[in-house]
Formats: structure tokens, C-alpha cells, sequence
């Protein structure tokens, strides 16, 4: 098992530098992708996923990525809605086939998966976002290593003892300020070929500690979804991860935060 994973977890590395590195249109029809299978692994989950409430969430996806490739962000709002219209046509008009929960669902998929994981490639078009979007990941897989380590060497109070027994506070302590140490190296090799008008070394240590505090939620409430339908992983995609939801639980939450942490605050375009 672990030398599966290992294999695995070597070659999504490749893939996601590979993809990152040369951004554009690459970046985008991958991250699109990933949004897609890991929406429809969430409709799995309840069984939704050939269903006609399933169809209209993963429209509404492909007509976003759309939306977002051609810079018309304007119309995503105004996309949205048609999407819970035409769920809530939907429930209505097949009445009682699905329960209102199906509706919910279907465009939580559409949010939560597509939405989010979109800031991906939002990141990647920024002002100097190939370096930009390590953070993410800094933050999400940087977090979750450290906080592995941090959790065996010091754990001893349990964060969250039904959902996850073996994570600890102790050690989500360590993957926020370890994941704020790799940002601070980062930025000290970064300022070396990236001008900025701002303290770059601080403002990515700050950047993935709140990353890696985000990265928790993510990680917790992918489990949390899996432990209400009793699964262990979202699919086998992935050989020894899973799927890509649990491969990218973390980073589903850390990427539109760090996103609109670039955007908000630091400034970028």
C-alpha cells in the first residue's frame, strides 16, 4: 500500500508541475477536468450522479469554466441562478422524485467543487502566478505533512475525536506555523526574481499559515461527508489515495482563499 501510494503521490507531483508550469489553456482543461470527476464523485456519493439533477450541475460547470476562460465573470452570478431554477424546475416538475436535499446538493457540487477548485487556474493567470499558486499548495499538502509529524511527536489532545481520532491540536499547531515557515523560505527564494513593492517573505508566511489553517476545514469536512454516507474514499482514481476528493479536499478550501488573499489584499491582477 504504501509503495502505491508513494508511486501515486510521485506522479500527480509531475502532473501538477507539468500543468502549473506551463499554465494557459493547459492549466485551464485540467483544473476543469479535476472540477468535473470531482463533482461527479460527490453526486456518487447520494447517488446522483447519472441523474437529471446531476446533468444540470455538470452543465452549469462547463458553461463556468467557459465563463471564466472568456474574462466574462460577470455573468456568473446570473449563471448560478439559472442553475438553481433549472434544479428547482426540476424537483418540481418530477415531484416527488427527488427531496429538496437532492437540489441542495446538486448545487453544492457545483460550488463547492467546481467554484472553488477554479481558483486554481484564477491564481495561475495572476501577475507572477506560477510562483503565486505554490502557495496553494505550500499551504494544503505543506500543512498536511507537517501536521502528520507534529500530531506523532507532540499529539496528545484529540481535535476531533469522532471525526478524526488521530488528529490532534498539537499537531494542527505545527501545520500552521510549519506551513508559515515553508511560505517564509519560499518568499526569501522568491524576492531573488519576483519584484515586489511589499515584504514578500512576510506576506507569504502569512498567506499559507492562513492557508493551512483553512486546509484543516477542508480536510475535516471532506471526512466529515464521507462518515455520513459510510465510504472510505470518494472513488479509486488514484491508487492508494482514493479520489480526487480526498486528494483534494484540502486544497478545494485553500486555493479561493488564497486567491482572494492575492487579489484583496496583496494586491495582484
Amino acid at each position: 500500500m504504501f509503495k502505491q501510494r508513494l508511486i501515486s503521490g510521485i506522479v500527480l507531483v509531475i502532473i501538477a508541475v507539468i500543468t502549473l508550469y506551463y499554465g494557459g489553456m493547459l492549466t485551464f482543461f485540467v483544473t476543469a477536468g479535476i472540477s468535473l470527476i470531482g463533482m461527479y464523485e460527490l453526486l456518487k456519493v447520494i447517488q446522483m450522479e447519472k441523474s437529471a439533477l446531476g446533468v444540470i450541475a455538470y452543465s452549469g460547470a462547463i458553461l463556468y469554466y467557459i465563463l471564466l476562460l472568456l474574462s466574462l465573470d460577470q455573468y456568473i452570478v446570473p449563471l448560478a441562478l439559472l442553475v438553481l431554477v433549472m434544479l428547482f424546475a426540476v424537483y418540481v416538475f418530477t415531484f416527488p422524485k427527488y427531496e429538496i436535499s437532492s437540489v441542495a446538493i446538486a448545487f453544492f457540487s457545483l460550488f463547492y467543487v467546481a467554484f472553488m477548485l477554479s481558483c486554481i487556474y484564477r491564481i495561475r493567470v495572476l501577475e507572477n502566478g506560477g510562483c503565486m499558486i505554490v502557495l496553494v499548495f505550500l499551504s494544503a499538502w505543506g500543512n498536511d505533512t507537517l501536521a502528520y509529524c507534529a500530531g506523532r511527536l507532540f499529539g496528545k489532545h484529540k481535535m476531533s475525536p469522532i471525526l478524526s481520532p488521530k488528529k490532534t491540536v498539537e499537531g494542527a499547531v505545527g501545520g500552521v506555523v510549519g506551513a508559515g515557515l515553508l511560505g517564509l523560505l519560499y518568499g526569501m527564494i522568491a524576492k531573488n526574481f519576483i519584484t515586489a513593492s511589499y515584504n514578500l517573505p512576510l506576506a507569504f508566511a502569512v498567506i499559507c499559515a492562513v492557508g493551512g489553517l483553512i486546509s484543516i476545514v477542508g480536510d475535516l469536512g471532506a471526512s466529515a461527508i464521507k462518515r455520513n454516507y459510510d465510504i472510505k474514499d470518494y472513488s479509486n482514481l488514484i491508487p492508494g489515495h482514493g479520489g480526487i476528493l480526498d486528494r483534494f479536499d484540502s486544497i478545494i478550501f485553500t486555493a479561493p482563499i488564497i486567491y482572494y488573499l492575492l487579489v484583496l489584499v496583496v494586491g495582484l491582477k
